[in-house]
């Protein structure tokens, strides 16, 4: 029998609780045979939101890396993060761990050769879903190229550079020159790291 951990989350927008969620898992564990092991809920956090801002998620992970259970159960794939590539990767992270992947809405299953293959496709998918991410980048960037639009940031004046170079030649601080200036003071670090080193005096 399968050691199995709940997880259910609701967003401050929806006008439902997580007991919806955790009644249906339940029923569907009676039904398989699940020992329920675990409960992690996350009430009014946003699926966007990071672990360390939903408590029942970092507690879910951290029984994922004690290998407290066999299977982690949510009631749909957009309880767990919002996006594809949010959800390839907490299969990796547990599967890494011999730990199985159930969503109740998508009938995914990951224990068995189903659940399996859909998880590869899954995985296919997010691969695919980042390239093509970064085709439109590099194809936004070739289009402002190629209509000469400049990318990064405009070129300091050399009059500008020069006023820097001399305050900090004086033994003016970073700071204060940049507030002199109007120059960043990591522009006018960067500045000063090009200059040539000044001898030490003796004495």
């Amino acid at each position: 029998m399968k050691k199995v951990a709940i997880y259910a989350r609701v967003s401050t927008d929806r006008h439902q609780t997580v007991e919806n969620q955790l009644r249906q898992l339940q029923e569907v564990g009676e039904r398989l045979g699940w020992i329920v092991v675990a409960v992690h809920t996350d009430t009014g956090i946003s699926g966007a939101k990071g672990r360390d801002q939903r408590p029942g998620f970092d507690a879910l992970l951290r029984g994922v890396a004690r290998r407290e259970f066999d299977m982690v159960a949510a009631w749909s794939v957009d309880r767990l993060g919002r996006s594809l590539q949010d959800l390839v990767g907490f299969l990796a992270d547990i599967q890494a761990r011999g730990v199985d992947l159930y969503l109740h809405r998508q009938g995914v299953d990951t224990s068995t050769p189903s659940g399996r293959m859909m998880f590869q496709l899954l995985g296919v998918f997010s691969e695919f879903e980042r390239e093509m991410i970064r085709e439109r980048v590099l194809a936004g960037l070739d289009r402002a190229k190629a209509k000469g639009t400049r990318i990064g940031r405009p070129p300091m004046e050399p009059k500008l550079v020069r006023q820097i170079q001399e305050a900090l030649a004086a033994g003016t601080g970073v700071r204060a020159v940049a507030r002199q200036t109007g120059a960043s003071p990591t522009t006018v670090s960067r500045i000063k790291a090009m200059l040539p080193e000044q001898p030490v005096a003796a004495g």
